[in-house]
Parts: structure tokens; C-alpha cells; sequence
């Protein structure tokens, strides 16, 4: 048995004015590829982990993930694609794949879909696999162009490898025992905030996620996945969706509409309407007063998330708190490869005035000056650390140089490049406990939650004017089917 296996993931934001190209995905090819996927926390390493348990050649052409950003370079797509054909085209028995959903490039709204349907013409009958995002935004030719797909049902995703597992079982059924699978989907007409999909909360999205687990319960029905969608790629089909794999296809037409008219019944409470940022910082104040201590504020800078597409240099959060007398602050990781320079030329000790973030504008959006900030480098050095878990454990990051400046309100975070803060070590590699601030200000959204909110005396979103904005009226959607809730009010489905 040959089985063909690949990892190429990427979340598209359509506003985002950081570029995509293939080094930003840091791909590894061939061996380098094997290896990754053989002890990766993800869905290709149960993928890699069912191969060696069939004793099969396996073959991995590509591993590769990039950061949230703008549509993919074209011959970005062609060299990550065309690596997964070169390997289909010397023939094997199964096929998975370990993608995104949201993945748009400069000449494919729906990278992932283009991909699937290259594979399928090569091998129209082989077994293929499908593991996706959370976050995909479905369409007809990722439906259409496999036999089985299945979506995270965590969000932080902390069930990566188990989906992979689930859809390896779905695939040895159709190998060992003639199982023939078929796909249907459903795409009520709305777009899911991503602050609403966090399934550790008992919100709406965590209900969905165990109605479609109790639906792979019944007779028939091999996976059921409620997608929340990336509202933040403006093309036709962005927004939730509903898939089924099942062994009929009434019954998994009738699973995904039945799930789908629960989805929009409980639109209004998959939708986050932000605060004020005063009152953020304000709240942030109160809490700090009240808890004496017992751990930092977390503020979450949510409109300028790396792991959207965010640029990390929107200053509105910390310029807010600055303003507003809050100190015992942390903040980072703050993208600005000039300011990095600045400290690294002046030297550890030199004190030092920096012009600090507001420097990629994205169509659209108003140009602010940067943020002067006036303090004493504390700390030079390469911003790499190890992942302690539950995400990506184990996985060693880069944010490029960094340095630490420290005023006398907040000690600052500076690095070369975007970067979610996966893990305390973003901070303690350049010298900085954390969970000692009083107040900490991250550019995150949800991944940080994992590791940071357990040791936080409470979490609060703060508003600003990036490019991951939960504020839809900031984005210009030219492309994505009206009319859709919230963006239209009056949108209406059955």
C-alpha cells in the first residue's frame, strides 16, 4: 500500500496587506516533510501514524503551514500543489490531506478546492481524506473533490491529531470493508464571529459542536462538522457551513440542513459586539483593583490578531492603556523590524526614543502616526523558542530578532515579524515573566488562551482598528454572496 499524505495550511484574510509568499510558509519537501509529519500534533501525524501501522510506503511531498495574511502568491500555490501532484502521479491507494479551508490565492478564491480538484483528475478513484479548520470556508469543489471530510471541533483546536485519526478511520473503512462515503453540506447564509466560537465557553458554538457528535451517533453518519467559517476572506461561499459524510446521501443531505436550520436559528448568538475601547481599559482597572494580584489582566487586542491576518503594529491597545495611567504593563509581540534595529544599534542599557508600530496600512484603512515611546533597552536577542503545549507542543518558533524596551508604565516586546504568542516562552525568551505583569497585553485572539487564561485574573477583548476587526462595517466585501447576516439584517434563509 502507497499512501500520499500532505500538510498545506493557510487562513487567507482578502484585507490583510501582509504578503504570501512560499517562504512564509517555511515548507519542508521530501524527507524533511516525513519527519515533521511523523511527530507533529496535527491531523497529518495521525495520518503518518495510521500509515506506519498498515506497514505502507509512505509518501509526504510537503509539509508546510503559514500565518494568517493576505491571498497566497500564485507561484507559491503552484510549487505547494504541484509537490502533492508529482507524488498522486506515480500512483497510490490512498490520499489525505491536511488543509485549511480558507486558503485563497491571487488567482483562486478557493485555493484548497482548485487543489482538490487537480488531485481528483489524477486519481479519480483513489481514497482521499480530508481534514479542515474550524475556520474553513466551504464550497462545492472541496465537497465534491473527496470522500470524506472532517473539521476540528475545538476551538483553541486542541483535537487536530484526533481528526486526522477520524478521518483515517473513515478511509480504512472504505479500503478494508467497500465502504463508499458520500458528502453533502449546508451553507445557511451568515458569518460567525470568531470571539463567539470559543468551544471551552458554553455558548452557542460549543451547543452546535455537541449536536453534530451526537449526529455521528446514528446509523449511518460518519462525521458531522460545524464549520464556523474566516468571515474575513471576501469571497461567495465565507461564512458557516455544515458538512456530513455519510453512507447514504439523503442521509447526509438531511443531517447537515437539519443541523444548518439550528445554526441560523442561533445566529444572533454567534455574533460578538464589541466594547469601547475605553470601557475595555476602564474594566481592565477595575479587575486589576479587585484582584489584588492574583494574576495579570489579560487584554486581548483581538482587531490586530496574528492569527487572522493581523499586521501586529496597531497601537490602539497599548497607546490606550499608556494613556490611561495603567502601568505594571506587558505587551508584545509587537512587529516593528525598524524599531528592533533602533535598539539593537543603540545597545542593552542605552535609553531610547522609538516611533514604535502604526507602519503597514491596509487599503482602506486610516494611517495613524506611530506610538513615541521613551524608555531603556532591557534585553537584545533572537526571538526563537519551544511550544510547552497543549499547541503545536513541542514545535520550536522564530519571530525574528527581538528586544525589550522598558518605560516606566510597561515593558515592551519588540520583534521582527508577526507572531501569535503560542506559549509563555515568547516573553521568557528575552528575560520576561508574564504572569508577574499586572496588566498583559497580547495581539491574540484565542490561541493564547490555553496557556495564558488559567494564570489570568480575567480576559478582556479590546477593540482596535486592525485588520481583524470583529467591526464589519471597517471591510469593503465586494465578493461574498448578499445579502448574509449581520451584515444585512434583513438576510433571511429557510
Amino acid at each position: 500500500m502507497r499512501i500520499v499524505m500532505a500538510r498545506i495550511n493557510h487562513e487567507t484574510n482578502t484585507f490583510s496587506p501582509i504578503p504570501t509568499p512560499l517562504s512564509a510558509f517555511t515548507p519542508l519537501w521530501g524527507e524533511e516533510a516525513e519527519a515533521a509529519a511523523r511527530v507533529s500534533n496535527t491531523a497529518i501525524g495521525a495520518f503518518h501514524a495510521y500509515a506506519r501501522a498498515q506497514g505502507a510506503e509512505i509518501a509526504v511531498p510537503v509539509f508546510a503551514m503559514a500565518n494568517p495574511s493576505g491571498p497566497v502568491a500564485d507561484d507559491a500555490f503552484e510549487a505547494l500543489a504541484g509537490a502533492v501532484l508529482e507524488e498522486v502521479a506515480k500512483g497510490c491507494d490512498i490520499i489525505l490531506l491536511d488543509l485549511h479551508g480558507a486558503m485563497v490565492t491571487q488567482s483562486f478564491d478557493d485555493g484548497e478546492g482548485e487543489l482538490l480538484a487537480r488531485v481528483r483528475r489524477l486519481a479519480p478513484g483513489v481514497p482521499l481524506g480530508l481534514a479542515l479548520d474550524l475556520h474553513a470556508n466551504l464550497t462545492d469543489d472541496i465537497v465534491s473533490n473527496c470522500d470524506c471530510i472532517v473539521g476540528f471541533k475545538t476551538y483553541p483546536h486542541i483535537d487536530m491529531y484526533e481528526t486526522g485519526e477520524h478521518v483515517t478511520r473513515i478511509i480504512d473503512g472504505m479500503v478494508r470493508e467497500g465502504l463508499r462515503p458520500v458528502n453533502a453540506w449546508s451553507h445557511p447564509p451568515q458569518f460567525a464571529h470568531t470571539l463567539s466560537m470559543n468551544t471551552t465557553q458554553d455558548n452557542a458554538m460549543s451547543a452546535l459542536i455537541e449536536r453534530a457528535r451526537e449526529a455521528e451517533t446514528a446509523a449511518g453518519v460518519l462525521a458531522v462538522s460545524v464549520f464556523g467559517g474566516f468571515s474575513l476572506a471576501d469571497i461567495p461561499t465565507a461564512g458557516v457551513s455544515v458538512a456530513v459524510t455519510a453512507t447514504r446521501e439523503d442521509t447526509a443531505r438531511d443531517v447537515a440542513a437539519d443541523i444548518a436550520r439550528e445554526v441560523w436559528q442561533r445566529r444572533d448568538e454567534l455574533v460578538f459586539r464589541e466594547e469601547p475601547l475605553d470601557i475595555s481599559i476602564a474594566q481592565a482597572r477595575r479587575v486589576a483593583e479587585e484582584a489584588g494580584g492574583a494574576g495579570p489582566v489579560l487584554l486581548l487586542d483581538h482587531g490586530d490578531n496574528c492569527m487572522s491576518g493581523g499586521t501586529c503594529d496597531v497601537m490602539d491597545v497599548l497607546e490606550a492603556a499608556l494613556g490611561a495611567g495603567l502601568d505594571g504593563i506587558v505587551c508584545g509581540p509587537i512587529n516593528d523590524a525598524a524599531a528592533v534595529e533602533a535598539c539593537q544599534a543603540a545597545g542593552e542599557g542605552a535609553e531610547i526614543t522609538l516611533k514604535l508600530g502604526n507602519k503597514i496600512v491596509a487599503d482602506g484603512f486610516a494611517s495613524l502616526p506611530p506610538l513615541s515611546v521613551t524608555g531603556v533597552v532591557e534585553a537584545l536577542g533572537e526571538g526563537r523558542y519551544t511550544v510547552s503545549g497543549p499547541i503545536y507542543t513541542g514545535q520550536t518558533f522564530f519571530m525574528g530578532r527581538a528586544a525589550v524596551l522598558r518605560t516606566p508604565q510597561a515593558r515592551i516586546l519588540i520583534v521582527e515579524q508577526p507572531h501569535e504568542p503560542w506559549d509563555a516562552g515568547v516573553f521568557q525568551c528575552l528575560g520576561i515573566d508574564p504572569f508577574a505583569a499586572r496588566f498583559l497585553i497580547l495581539k491574540s485572539r484565542m490561541y493564547c488562551r490555553p496557556v495564558f487564561e488559567p494564570r489570568a485574573s480575567a480576559v478582556i477583548a479590546c477593540a482596535s482598528r486592525g485588520v481583524t476587526s470583529s467591526a464589519y462595517e471597517l471591510f469593503s466585501f465586494e465578493k461574498v454572496t448578499r445579502p448574509i447576516f449581520p451584515l444585512d439584517e434583513g438576510a433571511n434563509w429557510s
